[in-house]
């Protein structure tokens, strides 16, 4: 199939465009290779991809509509996995417009491409941040998700929303993926793993949030991308039967659907630390400082409903694949 992958150059991006292209696919990836992290490390990641004959870069950005549009239309596309996004919690507070243009308008514009030119499945990215002061765990794709704590959550929820708009008007079928704290080598140099080796390996301190009282339930970037990968091929139909009193808030009458992909077993900040610091065989210097704004307290993944639909859970380890990353990140720096 000809399948285009947004943000390609990014971290999921990349891994997803490898496994689609050792399948025999045509991959059309697309990233505007902003300056949000180094760009070093996206150019390093493209000069991977580039050596698979079926694979074509484009440098685009999400929110020029008109260059969407006439991709779309020149390209025909079966199917779109859209991971681009701007990412980060805590830079949505200080930096709230930048969300607008690329997760809303960015999101608008892949639908509307999707929808003109009759592409048979869209996958995109959520994040676990849209379950916000949510203290149920696990949390659940049936759970409400109405009560976000930052902006970047708001624009993944609101991405859901518009999705199953576009799946009920035009019968386009969209599966949104919410994330948990993704992990491994070739990583966001934002995320706490790459930040937390670069500061110990340099023998600089950590910063640890809510005084190490919080818990996340880190998932392997393999398992990530297996989940994207089987649920590509479950296109959502169409359920006359399905009504808001009695269904899942994850499935629709429309073809749509939701699903969580994380590990399911929450891990406390400082057990990860304390993993990272045996990979790393180097004690780290931590500054303990109060919760900050937009962040939550814990998360957690009920992925019983993947697992139904696709067989797979992700199993990966935590200290197998810290140690992975740390081997990277040695190898590569």
């Amino acid at each position: 199939m000809k399948i285009l992958v947004t943000g390609a150059a990014g971290f999921i991006g990349f891994y997803v465009t490898q496994r689609l292209c050792q399948a025999g696919h045509d991959v059309v990836g697309l990233d505007n290779l902003n300056d949000y992290y180094d760009p070093k490390l996206k150019f390093a990641r493209l000069e991977q991809l580039k050596q698979y004959p079926c694979f074509t870069f484009v440098q685009m950005d999400l929110a020029d509509d008109k260059a969407i549009s006439q991709l779309f239309k020149e390209q025909k596309f079966q199917r779109v996995i859209h991971l681009a996004a701007q990412a980060g919690v805590r830079y949505s507070i200080d930096n709230p417009l930048v969300y607008g243009q690329s997760n809303l308008i960015g999101h608008l514009n892949i639908l509307e491409g999707c929808r003109n030119t009759d592409v048979e499945h869209l996958v995109y990215a959520s994040s676990s941040s849209v379950y916000g002061l949510n203290n149920k765990t696990p949390f659940s794709t049936n759970d409400s998700v109405d009560h976000p704590v930052s902006l970047y959550a708001a624009t993944k929820k609101s991405n859901e929303l518009m999705s199953h708009s576009y799946a009920h008007l035009y019968q386009l079928p969209t599966t949104g993926l919410r994330f948990f704290t993704v992990y491994g080598p070739w990583g966001r140099p934002d995320m706490a793993l790459f930040k937390f080796t670069k500061a110990i390996l340099e023998g600089k301190p950590i910063e640890v949030y809510n005084h190490g009282d919080m818990f996340r339930d880190f998932t392997y970037i393999d398992d990530i991308v297996e989940g994207i990968i089987r649920i590509q091929d479950v296109i959502p139909k169409s359920d006359k039967t399905w009504t808001v009193e009695i269904g899942n808030a994850s499935t629709s009458s429309a073809p749509y659907q939701i699903f969580n992909i994380g590990n399911g077993r929450p891990v406390k900040l400082l057990d990860f630390v304390q993993a990272l610091e045996q990979s790393l065989a180097k004690k780290a210097n931590i500054n303990f400082l109060p919760m900050q704004p937009g962040d939550v307290y814990q998360t957690y993944a009920d992925v019983e409903d993947l697992f139904e639909k696709v067989e797979f859970k992700p199993n990966t380890e935590l200290s197998e694949g810290v140690d992975k990353f740390v081997h990277w990140y040695n190898s590569f720096y």
